[in-house]
């Protein structure tokens, strides 16, 4: 699962390693052999097949030599996996329409695949005696499945890999999870043998960690009454696109390590198998590889290209700037949002003084008076002041500690509450109050209690140490609170735009609900020693926010069959808000708050209701990520073999503002730049669209024209935005809005513009 990257960070999916290519598979999706070069390197030499194998073994000899072992040794090192893609495929009758099905839930009318491209983590069992809902098709849909099994049945004849694997009981799960498949020869040629006396693991599709169960229930789960996490957000359970039927495609392993051939592979099977939607909630941390060396833009690329909407985690770096990732432009990129619920528990001094803080902790201690100490009056000989100070690893006396409470600030160097706790009860401390800028993400913690309070708590509560000859502390239950705090907020953690690899499209796309959410969880393996198995956990991450979109995807996808993902992505982008439920402009959280902007949210927060008709919409297809791909200057030979077909990239002078996405960012205007786009009415055949312009400062912009007239027989035209900067200074980002309005329709662009001089640019 993702973590803020302080716990672990994204998971790497490029090459880094040093020596030759690495092994080069075949598949039926390479019509042959699929070349790419390792850019790395080398944009001429040195070409390497991605496969989209169905047996690793079959290296290409002309390019690969070596044995797997030697290649292990001698090619590139893939980097290491934590996350997996989860996937998902829906089909919906009128029979057996479930009778939880409330009056006003969206029918998914046809085989919506929301192939969550599948996670080592799925577990059949959570899913195995619940129905799918079954909503009524629209009858002008033509099917592609008549029926789940009919899916299930092209599903197994993909490859031999369903219902087959340890603990792995698929006649249990066909209700909701029709399929799944599970890829280990590309890991295993990286890493050898899958240790299962080290690793807790199945040799099938099942979950062990959890990472997939919580994805795909939060995308297509079935609605659960009571369920909770330890009781904490008790209520009903149901997952985004609760019709959908999950196909399960299980690429990583409960190491953290993931094959890039695997990953290629499971996303040619989920196109192969039909599916409509793709989501994965997985990544690599800067610095990017090449699209065309990233086994997720390949996949994703091809997806795309057959109208599958891929829909993509943005990373948990932030706050920092450029850490976005999976910023292809034929992606999906959600960041992560907070949500209106919490979790409080008190904290008692012996002065009866008390303070309120975040918690997440279920267990003993309550109610009961301890010591408590600060954290640098207890630190390890060999420590320093600042990893003392916050509960560093490695950085206290077991002996000082042992029985104590103790109270840790947060440093530039450690800012994790999850760190503290786990240095505490490694040195037999028996409970954490973490003072830190706060945040609405909350820190698991099973043994031991750990409150999240701010640094005005923390201070008062170190007074008191220093203060009183025998300091206590106790803590109090923790209580859920729903409504009473100010939401959406971009969550500290979500990963920053604009994308350090492709600066000139605006990501990410969207945010999404990420920050403690409840979700369904494999029973596979205890919490921790003292917490059992749970059906349900909270967790928060962009790989939460992620599945959200995916099922608004499933749905925008029911309504619209035949609009292209970008097309989709689109309707998304330009109808999201930027104001929180109170009416106030969004804030991203940080050190400290910060009005949100563009590089923050992208379009802004989802709206599904009004993504569903967005008035006008911003198209794209293979040729435009042809064009793109030859604006990053790659060769014609990477640029072919990822689109499959020649591409002339020589003499290539489009400008890179000019992709026809629903934003526009110049990272670099010097003088006047003219962009273009070109827009399609999906509303009223007879729409008249004026504009209306929020300039960036420092910013003059006009549009061309500045009303659009629509009609029966005119339903796609073009306008330009003319950038002029006003002032002659090397300037930072300033933002903004190009807005269509129809009197119905509220079409938003959001706009983004740095202004440059010559004496800091090495290009001028």
């Amino acid at each position: 699962m993702e973590q803020p990257p302080e716990g672990g960070g994204e998971a790497n999916i490029g090459s880094n390693g040093t020596g030759g290519d690495r092994p080069v598979h075949k598949g039926k999706s390479c019509k042959g052999t699929l070349y790419y070069s390792s850019l790395r390197k080398s944009r001429e030499k040195n070409p390497l097949c991605w496969g989209f194998p169905k047996s690793l073994p079959q290296v290409n000899s002309k390019l690969v030599k070596q044995t797997e072992a030697e290649a292990r040794i001698k090619g590139n090192q893939l980097t290491d996996f934590k996350y997996f893609c989860v996937g998902y495929s829906m089909y919906f009758d009128n029979k057996n329409r479930s009778k939880e099905q409330s009056e006003d839930q969206v029918d998914l009318p046809f085989c919506v695949g929301i192939e969550i491209l599948a996670d080592k983590r799925m577990n059949p069992a959570a899913h195995a005696n619940r129905k799918a809902n079954e909503p009524q098709p629209l009858p002008q849909r033509k099917k592609r499945f008549n029926s789940p099994m009919e899916f299930l049945e092209r599903f197994q004849k993909c490859s031999g890999l369903v219902a087959s694997g340890v603990a792995n009981n698929m006649s249990k799960v066909r209700r909701k999870i029709i399929g799944a498949k599970w890829y280990i020869k590309g890991y295993e040629a990286e890493n050898g043998k899958l240790n299962k006396t080290t690793t807790m693991e199945f040799l099938s599709s099942r979950d062990v960690a959890g990472h997939g169960t919580h994805t795909s229930s939060t995308a297509a789960g079935s609605p659960v009454t009571s369920a909770s996490f330890l009781n904490l957000a008790s209520g009903i359970a149901r997952g985004g696109a609760s019709g959908a039927h999950l196909a399960v495609y299980k690429v990583c392993w409960s190491t953290g390590d993931c094959s890039s051939a695997d990953i290629l592979a499971a996303f040619d099977d989920a196109i192969h198998d039909g599916v409509d939607v793709i989501s994965v909630s997985l990544g690599q941390s800067p610095p990017l590889p090449d699209y065309v060396d990233d086994a997720l833009a390949v996949g994703s690329f091809h997806a795309a290209a057959k109208g599958i909407v891929v829909v993509c985690s943005g990373g948990n770096s932030g706050p920092f700037p450029e850490t976005v990732i999976n910023a292809a432009p034929w992606v999906v990129t959600v960041g992560a949002s907070s949500i209106d619920r919490t979790f409080l528990s008190r904290v008692v001094l012996g002065n009866n003084l008390s303070f309120v803080g975040e918690s997440l902790f279920i267990g003993k201690y309550r109610d009961k008076l301890f010591k408590i100490v600060y954290a640098e009056d207890v630190a390890a000989s060999d420590a320093s002041e600042a990893d003392a100070r916050s509960c560093n690893t490695g950085s206290l006396n077991s002996t000082l500690v042992r029985g104590n409470v103790v109270l840790c600030f947060q440093t530039r160097t450690q800012r994790m509450a999850s760190v503290a706790t786990d240095t505490v009860e490694s040195s037999r401390g028996v409970g954490v109050i973490f003072a830190q800028s706060l945040t609405k993400d909350t820190a698991f913690s099973f043994d031991i209690p750990c409150v999240q309070v701010d640094f005005e708590a923390g201070t008062s509560m170190l007074s008191y140490i220093g203060t009183s000859k025998n300091p206590v502390v106790k803590f109090t239950s923790i209580r859920t609170i729903v409504g009473k705090l100010m939401a959406p907020e971009v969550a500290y953690f979500s990963s920053r735009g604009p994308s350090s690899l492709s600066p000139f499209v605006l990501k990410p796309d969207v945010v999404a609900p990420g920050v403690n959410i409840l979700a369904s969880w494999s029973p596979a393996l205890p919490l921790s020693t003292t917490t059992g198995p749970v059906q349900f956990k909270i967790e928060s991450g962009t790989s939460m926010a992620c599945p959200h979109v995916s099922a608004i995807m499933a749905i925008l996808k029911s309504v619209h069959p035949t609009w292209s993902p970008a097309a989709l992505k689109s309707a998304l982008v330009t109808t999201a808000y930027t104001k929180d439920d109170y009416g106030f402009d969004i804030v991203a959280e940080g050190a400290p708050y910060k009005l949100a902007n563009p590089f923050d949210y992208g379009g802004g927060h989802v709206d599904p209701n009004k993504a569903v008709d967005p008035g006008l919409i911003f198209d794209s297809g293979v040729p435009d990520y042809i064009d793109f791909l030859c604006l990053m200057g790659y060769n014609n030979s990477a640029v072919s073999l990822m689109a499959r077909h020649q591409a002339n990239c020589q003499n290539f002078h489009k400008s890179p503002h000019n992709l026809n996405v629903p934003s526009i960012l110049i990272s670099k205007l010097r003088q006047r730049i003219t962009v273009a786009r070109t827009v399609t009415n999906v509303g009223p055949p007879t729409s008249i669209y004026k504009s209306h312009i929020e300039a960036p400062p420092g910013v003059e912009v006009s549009v061309k024209p500045e009303v659009l007239i629509f009609n029966s027989s005119v339903t796609k035209l073009k306008f330009k935005v003319v950038f002029r900067p006003k002032l002659k200074l090397q300037g930072r980002y300033f933002f903004g809005n190009l807005i269509w309005e129809d009197g119905i329709h509220f079409v938003k662009i959001p706009l983004a513009v740095r202004i440059v001089v010559d004496d800091f640019n090495v290009d001028a």
